[in-house]
């Protein structure tokens, strides 16, 4: 299997591109509009096709690069069932399957940071029949979860979305093996968590272990920590959500 972390540094967003080099199908996971260039250049590097474009959520913190790999490649794109987009896409289920080859995606819905979430669960299936690793997108960072308020409106308050992403992490993350390795849509210097790690990446066991979220020992004691001292919204944040539903850039959603 190949497998590439992509790391920006100006908005401390995670971004991955993986798939199954026997069958030459690649996928990018929470793709960044600034990094469209180097997934198409990694595939192209490794003579593969990017036939998948994955988010584990509709992003309020920068521009997808979802619509760009789409027009580019000719992938497919998934969100999570009710994403809510205009675009067309495949709306994956929970426990839904992507498969690439020898790799295989599986979609794990974990709601809480954003109604519509999904953590991807990766299996090689040249290495084994289990699960290798874990793309846990906004859900469970290195440090801290994610923060609950951004996604929040009408009945969805931010308490309620607190609540279920206490759900998530208890009922679906945390019962994930202890070996396997996690891998966050975001690190140190994000607004989409507070103290995070500048390490970007994590095992299930070290994070259930030293993960201050993690330490509490009552749902509503983990709501109370969550929903206070929230820091401020990212810039323009409407607008990017606006622009990742709709599938067209910033730019034009920000000028309207």
């Amino acid at each position: 299997m190949y497998f590439r972390q992509l790391l920006n540094d100006e908005t401390a967003c995670a971004s991955y591109v993986l798939g199954c080099k026997t069958h030459s199908a690649f996928a990018v996971v929470d793709p960044h509009v600034d990094l469209v260039d180097e997934y198409v250049a990694l595939a192209d590097a490794q003579g593969a096709a990017i036939v998948a474009v994955l988010e584990t959520h509709v992003q309020a913190d920068h521009a997808s690069g979802l619509p760009e790999l789409v027009v580019r490649t000719g992938a497919k794109a998934y969100l999570p069932d009710g994403a809510g987009v205009d675009f067309d896409h495949h709306a994956l289920a929970d426990r839904e399957l992507v498969r690439l080859g020898n790799t295989e995606i599986e979609a794990l819905a974990t709601p809480g940071h954003a109604l519509a979430h999904h953590a991807y669960l990766v299996t090689d299936h040249t290495r084994g029949d289990e699960p290798w690793f874990v793309l846990t997108g906004d859900a469970l960072l290195v440090g801290d979860a994610g923060r609950p308020d951004l996604h929040a409106h009408g009945e969805h308050t931010v308490e309620e979305m607190a609540r279920s992403l206490y759900r998530s992490l208890t009922e679906r993350l945390l019962t994930l093996p202890d070996h396997l390795v996690l891998y966050p849509s975001h690190y140190s210097g994000s607004v989409c968590g507070r103290g995070l790690s500048a390490n970007p990446i994590s095992t299930i066991g070290f994070e259930r272990l030293h993960n201050r979220a993690l330490q509490f020992h009552s749902e509503d004691a983990f709501v109370d920590a969550l929903t206070h001292d929230i820091p401020p919204a990212p810039e323009q944040q409407a607008a990017i959500v606006a622009a990742n539903r709709s599938g067209r850039p910033v730019t034009e959603i920000a000028g309207m």
